[in-house]
């Protein structure tokens, strides 16, 4: 006789869910996904930690927006480098130094920050804090290891590890919000560091599913970022960072101006929801196109879904609005990672894909950047312009550059 199915069983028995139980049987997964979702919440929390943080203590979106690039600009630099390092020599060798040493730098970023110290300091301290290495490359590189050779599988792995993305994003931002405006300014950064730290630490003691390190004879020569269409995706992903950096500083911005800043909280976490569930069905589907199809798609899916809020003032609106947009961003950033890692040979995964992931960081430097100057110059809600913008920068990159990019995805097939 057949065991009845419990609660349980059913849930994942639907047909999306389904696709991704396989992902949990991994062997030795367990603390490889229990320390990748503590390090995601607090990697989550540090933008708009700072941004609150800055901003509540100077009063001055345009520092706040500042500081907080630099510091995003600081990772993308970073990336790379550490991505390499790690290629070469393995990833809790290279990555635990750094996370001990930025964490450091973090709570002194704290310190500072509370006893009021000159405005360059903060510059200096945050910088350091962020030369360290990032979960996704990490993370998707052991995807990449223990789902070689299955190409369903990845994509499904993909899309998890693009769903836990957003699902920190949705507690990470309501969370750094909450207790830098309920408790102090500081509370949200040093929870991010806090959160970051420890999560990263569990995930670097997971050994098993660590990949391997390709040996020195066997590795290519040259660097991930020269490798055919490279480039190409890392300069939409620019134009994907700045929608997401500029959305929290015009958030924070808009929301303030009507005098319910906490609800800056309630419109990045629905930009994140809307992506997460798309991204759930993204995962459980096969696509018979090519990854640079589904790029040019989800380029233009941005900048149509993101466009209504140039229109839309009330608060209430533009979270619908943010709900609705998000939905293209985890399809764009599951097929562009993916793609990535398509493009550059095993030995150079991590690197490869921190090249990428450096090219979101980029934008969301520069979204940060030119939408704290936006809001200063043209207004809060005008600030929306910015996201935009890139959006159909985005559009116009990946259509212009797409036969190219096409011949490099299928030269690798």
């Amino acid at each position: 006789m057949a065991r009845p199915l419990s609660h349980l069983d059913a849930v994942w028995s639907t047909p999306v869910l389904s696709a991704y139980a396989p992902l949990l049987r991994v062997p030795s997964v367990a603390p490889f996904l229990l320390g990748g979702a503590f390090a995601r919440v607090g990697g989550s929390m540090f933008g708009v930690s700072v941004i609150v943080m800055i901003s509540s203590r100077t009063g001055s979106f345009g520092l706040a927006g500042a500081v907080s690039a630099v510091g995003v600009l600081v990772l993308a630099i970073a990336g790379p480098l550490i991505g390499r390092l790690i290629d070469r020599h393995g990833q809790r060798r290279v990555a635990l130094p750094f996370i001990i040493a930025t964490f450091v730098a973090g709570l002194v970023m704290v310190l500072l920050s509370f006893v009021g110290a000159p405005r360059w300091t903060l510059f200096v301290a945050y910088g350091v804090s962020a030369f360290l290495p990032e979960m996704g490359p990490l993370s998707r590189a052991r995807w990449v290891h223990i789902f070689r050779g299955e190409p369903q599988s990845l994509h499904t792995a993909m899309s998890f590890e693009q769903v836990s993305d957003e699902g920190a994003f949705i507690i990470g931002p309501v969370l750094a919000v909450l207790l830098s405006t309920l408790l102090f300014p500081e509370a949200g950064l040093l929870a991010a560091e806090l959160f970051f730290t420890l999560g990263m630490v569990i995930f670097l003691s997971a050994r098993a599913t660590e990949p391997p390190v390709v040996a020195r004879d066997d590795r290519p020569h040259g660097l991930a970022v020269t490798r055919p269409g490279l480039l190409v995706v890392a300069g939409v992903l620019v134009m994907t960072g700045a929608i997401f950096g500029s959305n929290e500083v015009v958030a924070v911005a808009v929301t303030e101006q009507a005098g319910n800043k906490e609800f800056s909280s309630v419109i990045l976490a629905l930009f994140a929801l809307g992506s997460m569930l798309a991204g759930i069905v993204f995962g459980s589907r096969h696509f018979d196109s090519t990854l640079t199809r589904r790029l040019v798609l989800a380029a233009t899916g941005m900048f149509l879904l993101e466009a209504p809020a140039l229109v839309v003032t009330n608060l209430w609106g533009l979270a619908a609005v943010m709900l609705v947009a998000g939905s293209a961003t985890a399809p764009m950033l599951i097929t562009s990672l993916t793609l990535a890692q398509k493009l550059v040979p095993p030995a150079f995964v991590t690197e490869g894909m921190a090249v990428a992931i450096t090219g979101i960081l980029i934008g969301i430097s520069i979204g940060t950047a030119v939408a704290g100057w936006a809001v200063e110059h043209f207004g809060a809600h005008a600030a929306y312009a910015v996201p935009v913008t890139a959006g159909l920068v985005a559009v116009a990159l990946a259509t212009v550059r797409f036969r190219p990019l096409q011949r490099a995805e299928l030269a690798d097939a």
